[in-house]
């Protein structure tokens, strides 16, 4: 994609809103041990192409490109580090359904720190989960 930049050059950018796999990840990314747990997991499926990292902050800011690759991917992925469900809350005000979401907290029985330090063996253990219930 190309994008206009100062003084009328462009610039080609890979687009973070692109659909080009059938699964999208959201992970919700927040300043806990928990919400970085979920961005590791995000990053680390991507690289394994199993699925697309794709950008929260662009389907809460009402983007139209992002909220309408979330509303057309097959396969979204919504994870949250804790309850209070931020990325779910996002989806919830844009009327776009969950079907595969998960809470770091509830689902795997991790205590939310501030410990900004995820653990490999609980990056592990989610994304094993996430792979088995998407692969039913």
């Amino acid at each position: 994609m190309d994008k206009k930049i100062g003084g009328g050059e462009t610039m080609t950018i890979e687009c973070c809103c692109s659909t080009e796999s059938n699964i999208m990840i959201i992970a919700c990314s927040g300043g806990s041990n928990v919400g970085q747990i979920t961005n590791q997991v995000a990053v680390e499926l991507t690289k394994e192409r199993w699925g697309k990292m794709f950008c929260l902050a662009g389907i809460g800011a009402h983007l139209s490109g992002f909220v309408q690759s979330a509303k057309d991917t097959p396969v979204v992925i919504v994870i949250d580090g804790c309850e209070i469900g931020c990325a779910k809350e996002i989806f919830k005000h844009l009327d776009i359904p969950i079907k595969n979401y998960f809470v770091v907290t509830k689902d795997l029985k991790i205590e939310k720190t501030v410990d900004i330090e995820p653990k490999s063996k609980d990056i592990e253990r989610l994304k094993q989960l996430i792979k088995e219930k998407i692969r039913g």
